[in-house]
């Protein structure tokens, strides 16, 4: 791989890259690896679980503005 410029202010907080599967602090890998940050190493292991149920809370969020956008539209029959 290339060479890498170190950064003189690595960003703070942990993160889980979803490519090795790994936590990491400080310096990091590609951003588009990542997860985070996470204030704590234990919060970055549980980044998977975190991101799955943020996930499900937008989906059951999106349905409901559904439904009500279905209720509006009945109203104005």
């Amino acid at each position: 791989m290339g060479w890498r410029k170190k950064d003189a202010n690595p960003p703070s907080g942990w993160w889980y890259n979803t490519r090795t599967g790994e936590i990491e602090h400080g310096e990091v890998s590609r951003s588009i690896d990542l997860l985070g940050p996470y204030p704590d190493e234990a919060t970055a292991r549980q980044a998977l679980e975190i991101a799955k149920a943020r996930t499900e809370a937008a989906d059951e969020a999106d349905a409901e503005w559904r439904e009500g956008d279905d209720h509006d539209r009945d109203d104005d029959r």
